[in-house]
């Protein structure tokens, strides 16, 4: 049987645990922001200065991998059996230095998670623009960043949608994107860097964040890539088809293979 005092203190006890709560929540959703603001500086900076030499990653990825190739463009003769294990390999290799690069910065807790957003942001450019290379796609054009930064968004989960792509300006179309990337980053990695407040023992949990971050993204964006990958392959064969049945239909002539 309950006390009116064991009542008392059950009910004082769930009240800080509300306010705990609260507390928790609007902690959580000033660091987002903060993150988030962070996160659009750094990807801002990463779209205007940092990029893959796409020539030496060429020679380097012929010498490494042993791959017939010339150009990246010679990448879809090669399907997805060739490139996927090199995309995985890329993806990994990201994932681990954006690990110890958290760890590093991991040890001073909460005040290093700003500039810790930065060099993350940059690793993760830097693999997405591998992956997009090794799957044949190249950013020398305005089209081509645009498509690239396309694929930055679909890796961090944003779904842009048809309507948005039109209504923009193709000279605000990658800050637009910026901005919407950045959003999702700021939330989704300040429900995951709380633990980062605790110097010392944020460490091994920045580590191990940094490194499920990017293999996501990695992941998300490889995927977006093997999708537009097997489009384009496919675009020759629909293209040779057509060529194939035109004659006969100006004819009036049944194609071949038809049923008529």
């Amino acid at each position: 049987m309950r006390t009116k005092d064991g009542t008392r203190i059950a009910a004082s006890s769930g009240v800080r645990a509300s306010n705990q709560e609260m507390r928790t929540q609007r902690d959580r959703a000033w660091l987002s922001r903060l993150l988030s603001g962070s996160a659009r500086a750094a990807f801002s900076r990463a779209y205007a200065q940092i990029r893959v030499d796409d020539g030496k990653y060429l020679r380097h990825v012929q010498r490494a991998h042993r791959l017939p190739i010339q150009s990246w463009q010679e990448m879809f003769d090669l399907g997805p059996q060739v490139i996927d294990p090199i995309a995985k390999s890329t993806i990994s290799a990201a994932s681990k230095m954006a690990a110890l690069e958290g760890m590093g910065l991991g040890l001073g807790g909460f005040l290093t998670a700003v500039p810790d957003m930065g060099i993350l942001a940059t690793i993760t450019l830097r693999m997405l623009q591998k992956l997009s290379l090794l799957y044949g796609f190249q950013y020398a054009t305005e089209e081509e960043t645009v498509a690239l930064w396309i694929a930055v968004a679909s890796a961090a989960g944003v779904d842009l949608g048809r309507d948005f792509l039109e209504k923009q300006a193709m000279e605000r179309l990658v800050p637009r994107i910026i901005d919407r990337v950045a959003v999702r980053v700021g939330t989704e990695v300040a429900e995951k860097w709380a633990g980062r407040v605790v110097p010392v023992l944020g460490a091994g949990v920045a580590g191990a964040i940094n490194y499920y971050f990017v293999r996501s993204w990695g992941r998300r964006a490889q995927k977006h890539f093997l999708e537009r990958h097997y489009s384009v392959v496919a675009q020759p064969v629909a293209q040779n088809r057509a060529s194939l049945r035109a004659p006969f239909l100006v004819r009036g002539l049944p194609a071949p293979g038809s049923n008529s």
